[in-house]
Parts: C-alpha cells; sequence; structure tokens
C-alpha cells in the first residue's frame, strides 16, 4: 500500500497556514493530500480558517462566524495572502481534498457542495465528532470520511468509534499509537494517520509502526518519507 503524505493546512510550516500560497506549495512539493480546516462565514460561505477567529492567522479580529466572505477578503492571512473559500481551493489545486469540519452546520454545507459538484471521489470529510461524520454519511452516500483522534485518551476508543460511524480512515497523534492500536484499525479496515509527522524521527516512527500516512507540516518529509523504510 502506498504511504501517503497529507499536507497540513498546506505546508504550513514553511507558509501561511490555509493560503492558496500554502496549497500551492504543496502541490509542488508532491503532497499526496491537502488537509484544510472549513468554517461558515456570517453569510454561509465554507471559508479555509482553522480557528473560531481570525486573530491568530491574519492582521484581523473577531469571530469568523461573525464577518462576510468580504470582510474576510479584507483581512491579511500572511505574505499578502487572503482567506479562500472552498471553491478558490479546488479550482487552484488538484490533489485531494482531506476537509476538517467541526460542526453539523458546516458539515451540511460541505455535503451540499460535494453533490452539487459530484466531489465524492475528491474530497474526504475528517472530524473529530462522531456526529459530524455520521451526519456526513448519511447526507453524501458514498463519501470516505476520516475520524481525528488528536486528545489525549482518545487512541484507545478511535477504532471503535470510527467503525460505528462508517469511517474509512483514522488520524491519531502520532505519539499516541500503539502497534495494538494500528493492528486493531486495519483488521477493522481503516487507513490509519499519524498527525503531526514532522521530524525524521516521527517519520521512523510512522514507518515502524506501519502507517499508512502521515500528516506534516514540512515538504521535506514528503521527499524523505518515500525513501525511508
Amino acid at each position: 500500500m502506498t504511504f501517503l503524505t497529507i499536507g497540513h493546512r498546506g505546508v504550513m510550516g514553511v507558509e501561511p497556514e490555509n493560503t492558496l500560497r500554502s496549497y500551492l506549495r504543496a502541490e509542488r512539493c508532491g503532497m499526496d493530500v491537502i488537509a484544510l480546516d472549513l468554517r461558515l462565514s456570517k453569510d454561509g460561505a465554507l471559508v479555509a480558517v482553522h480557528d473560531p477567529d481570525v486573530d491568530r492567522t491574519t492582521d484581523g479580529s473577531g469571530a469568523v462566524a461573525d464577518l462576510t466572505v468580504a470582510e474576510l477578503r479584507e483581512l491579511d492571512a500572511g505574505q499578502g495572502e487572503r482567506v479562500p473559500v472552498l471553491e478558490e481551493v479546488l479550482d487552484a489545486v488538484r490533489v485531494p481534498i482531506q476537509a476538517l469540519v467541526g460542526d453539523v452546520a458546516t458539515a451540511t454545507a460541505l455535503a451540499a457542495l460535494i453533490l452539487r459538484h459530484d466531489l465524492t471521489s475528491r474530497i474526504e470529510v475528517a472530524s473529530a465528532q462522531d456526529g459530524v461524520l455520521a451526519e456526513t454519511a448519511r447526507l453524501v452516500p458514498g463519501v470516505r470520511t476520516v475520524l481525528y483522534a488528536a486528545s489525549p485518551g482518545e487512541a484507545g476508543s478511535v477504532v471503535e468509534r470510527a467503525s460505528a460511524v462508517g469511517a474509512a480512515a483514522v488520524a491519531v497523534d502520532v505519539h499516541r499509537l500503539s502497534l495494538e492500536t494500528v493492528d486493531s484499525a486495519h483488521a477493522a479496515g481503516l487507513r490509519v494517520t499519524g498527525l503531526a509527522v514532522d521530524t525524521l524521527d516521527l517519520l521512523r516512527l510512522a514507518r515502524a509502526l506501519g502507517l499508512d500516512g502521515a500528516v506534516t507540516d514540512f515538504p521535506e518529509i514528503r521527499s524523505t518519507g518515500r525513501f525511508t523504510a
């Protein structure tokens, strides 16, 4: 099985996170998948922002949900980049997208876009919320979903939770993964990726655990990963 390298918010270790600049560089570097975060703007657009507010990642302030797309577009998201909407990302890059969503409202809007543009083969939906994945699967039959388990204590139950909501994969903090969990996930037919694999030592660990892929902030992990046994 191919070892997938997933660019975290593009390649946020070297570019402004969740910007077109970061996604384009991730694609140029050969990332197999681009992972991005989606939230709803005040006027219902799917925008690529990780935090509930824009304070950390832009020169503005305030909750994403309180800002319109036009207001978000006025902000500098780093190096002159703007906050992109999902449609712009889909037009800019051709690699598959892993869209991380945190609530049912955002998932519902994403499901509508996937159905409208027939994107089930291109977008997989990720969430740390079991209910979000279950609702997404109900709205978009056949969609691939990924259960994120980055918090302490979640790794042990991730296989059962993912199986219950019909997820295709799990993404777990690589420091909290064990061979037992990986073997259990594989036995259940789940793909397993590690979060966040940003050093050569962690890449070696990911390989030793038999993971199917790694989420990383850095383009170098992609080139190194092809040669790491």
